[in-house]
């Protein structure tokens, strides 16, 4: 193909793809677009944690409720005492004083202490992180496996009787509250009146009295089923319904005609080239969901008494306790801010069209 001349006498450049002229071949106007677009996204993210943590301070100081009074709820304790643990944990001061103690604090990476548990806001987190990762994570990975196989099944033959079944399936699913369909479960398959009583546990991560490396891995896997059922069916449909969406926008791309034009099978053609492209759109939400691993699950921590972050947060909020809801908050809306970071970063590296 015959380049158009430009103005200049010199030929137009053509981008990765053919359709976007090429932005300059200078390595240090290059390296300086790319400085540029990581300095963008990193004040973006900066900018977004600063917010989280000024909102989530005021946020939970309008939250009902006396956090000295919870605390020495069933006990006699005298006024002199209430105000002695104001002043332990900072309640006496201005607002505006524990605001800048409190951001004090961060910048030590210190969360503060809980009210409750009378432990430090980080150590607490990092006791219940492992739960919550194995808990999330293993559920994340499973929806999104499962959402994106069957979202390709769905959008490669669109109006078929696999795509109306999934489909409806998995927004049935999607609507369905969280806690009612584990408690749902739970009645159906751990307590003693379901149709299949007894079969998994209806709570906890691992059952008391339980030794030995082997036995503990088993165990908790079978702590785990019914967790991971619920989240993965209230979550893979967001995979199934993007990745049948993007697929269904594929599948008229012209170089999809070339390849069948070649005498490429059909489910070559899917596999090897509509799939990868249509998986581009999912990396963000994949990253997302990533963030929010961290976070856990509240609803399903709750509901099979898991002993997460999830869980920790509940309790939090019940007392209040200031100190461990703020830090949780934090580390919450982080853990996301940082996923989304890193989507930004790396979707350029997968579609060249979106490079700076």
């Amino acid at each position: 193909m015959t380049s158009t001349p430009t103005t200049t006498g010199e030929p137009a450049a053509q981008g990765p793809t053919g359709a976007f002229p090429a932005r300059g071949r200078s390595g240090s106007g290059r390296l300086w677009r790319v400085l540029v677009y990581v300095s963008g996204k990193l004040l973006t993210a900066v900018v977004s944690l600063a917010a989280v943590v000024v909102a989530g301070f005021f946020l939970f100081r309008i939250l009902p409720g006396d956090p000295v009074r919870a605390m020495t709820e069933g006990r006699e304790v005298t006024a002199q005492q209430r105000e002695e643990l104001r002043r332990q944990f900072g309640l006496d001061q201005p607002l505006w004083q524990q605001f800048l103690d409190y951001c004090a604090g961060l910048a030590r990476f210190d969360l503060g202490t809980s009210f409750q548990y009378r432990e430090p806001v980080a150590d607490l987190i990092l006791e219940r992180l492992g739960p919550t990762v194995l808990l999330a994570g293993t559920g994340t990975v499973v929806a999104a496996l499962l959402g994106l196989f069957l979202g390709t099944r769905a959008g490669w033959r669109p109006g078929g009787r696999a795509d109306r079944t999934h489909t409806a399936v998995a927004l049935f699913l999607w609507s369905v509250p969280t806690f009612w369909l584990g408690l749902l479960l739970i009645v159906v398959l751990a307590s003693g009146r379901g149709f299949v009583p007894g079969l998994f546990p209806t709570g906890g991560m691992v059952d008391p009295g339980v030794s030995g490396a082997l036995d503990t891995v088993l165990n908790t896997a079978w702590h785990l089923v019914l967790p991971v059922a619920t989240m993965v069916a209230v979550i893979y449909a967001q995979y199934l319904m993007i990745m049948r969406s993007s697929l269904m926008d594929e599948k008229g791309a012209d170089y999809l005609t070339t390849a069948r034009a070649k005498g490429l099978r059909d489910g070559l053609v899917r596999r090897r080239h509509a799939v990868p492209n249509a998986l581009l759109p999912t990396v963000t939400l994949i990253f997302l969901n990533l963030g929010q691993v961290v976070s856990g699950v509240i609803l399903v921590e709750t509901v099979f008494s898991w002993p997460g972050l999830g869980q920790l947060f509940y309790s939090g909020l019940r007392v209040p306790d200031l100190g461990l809801v703020q830090g949780l908050f934090v580390v919450f809306a982080a853990s996301v801010i940082l996923m989304n970071l890193l989507a930004d970063l790396v979707y350029p590296l997968l579609d060249p069209r979106v490079r700076p």
